[in-house]
């Protein structure tokens, strides 16, 4: 089992000094990797699950965000749960992500995409509502294509993105592809984990015979697809209150990864529940 966080912005704020002593931290305790969340715009009366969200809860970008924590820190993987994929462009994306994996030196790996449940998010960026999963589909596609192209260029002819012989460098760390998990609590976020992604991360609010049903149809849709389905990683929320018993639960039922959520708000209450919960499960051995 591998153990991530998660640094809420909406939550604990955007002060750079407390993300950077956050994340060196994690860093230190011997965390995998630190995950940021993503909205671009939110509104009056957005609401998501039932729940209106203020508009004004601080939602830095994630990748910039990730850049400044990269420069800060020298092994922690860097992640997203989630990056709203359809409302960026996948060309400039790939550059992007390749960029931020480049200067950190290969650690641009835990990104996880999903769709978005805000219509007026969506129409903020000129984006169909309705069209957004076939979009994110394609801008998977788009960016693997770009990845992999050489200097003869590669080209693309989709229902969005339409381009010929185009080259794009650097290339991220390494020469391979960035790992793209799929993040969602739908049965079309599993199909799509199983058809693309790298890993499946679902959402917190589900029954455990809906996850059993979903992880089971992203590995059958894997193996339909001609793809190993035990390859594709599984990463489940959990809390800094996990026991060793739960853990074991947690792998009976295939999860590879576990990204916890830091409950206090005060700095040195942050690192205290962290520092506890890598002592509990030994991550500075792990990491070491």
């Amino acid at each position: 089992m591998r153990f991530a966080v998660s640094y809420s912005t909406p939550y604990h704020g955007v002060d750079p000094d407390r993300i950077v002593a956050f994340a060196r931290h994690a860093e230190e305790c011997g965390f995998e990797g630190l995950y940021l969340p993503e909205h671009i715009v939110l509104y009056p009366g957005a609401t998501i699950g039932g729940m209106e969200l203020p508009p004004t809860l601080p939602y830095p970008d994630p990748l910039d965000c990730l850049a400044f924590i990269a420069a800060a820190t020298n092994r922690i993987l860097l992640g997203t749960a989630v990056l709203l994929l359809p409302y960026r462009h996948p060309v400039i994306l790939a550059k992007q992500l390749a960029t931020i994996d480049v200067l950190s030196k290969g650690r641009m790996r835990l990104l996880t995409v999903g769709l978005g449940g805000l219509p007026g998010e969506a129409a903020a960026v000129g984006v169909d509502y309705a069209g957004r999963g076939r979009r994110a589909d394609e801008a998977i596609d788009v960016m693997r294509l770009l990845w992999a192209g050489g200097a003869d260029g590669v080209s693309f002819h989709g229902e969005f993105f339409d381009f010929d012989r185009l080259v794009s460098f650097p290339k991220p760390h390494g020469g391979a592809e960035l790992p793209i998990h799929v993040g969602g609590s739908s049965r079309a976020a599993a199909r799509r984990a199983g058809q693309r992604g790298d890993g499946y991360f679902p959402g917190g609010m589900l029954t455990p015979d809906e996850r059993r049903a979903q992880l089971s149809l992203a590995r059958a849709t894997a193996l339909e697809a001609g793809r190993d389905p035990q390859a594709l990683a599984y990463t489940r929320w959990a809390s800094t209150g996990l026991t060793p018993d739960r853990v074991e639960d947690f792998a009976a039922q295939g999860v590879t990864r576990l990204v916890v959520n830091v409950a206090a708000t005060d700095p040195a209450e942050q690192r205290d529940e962290m520092s506890a919960f890598a002592d509990r499960f030994r991550l500075a051995d792990v990491a070491g």
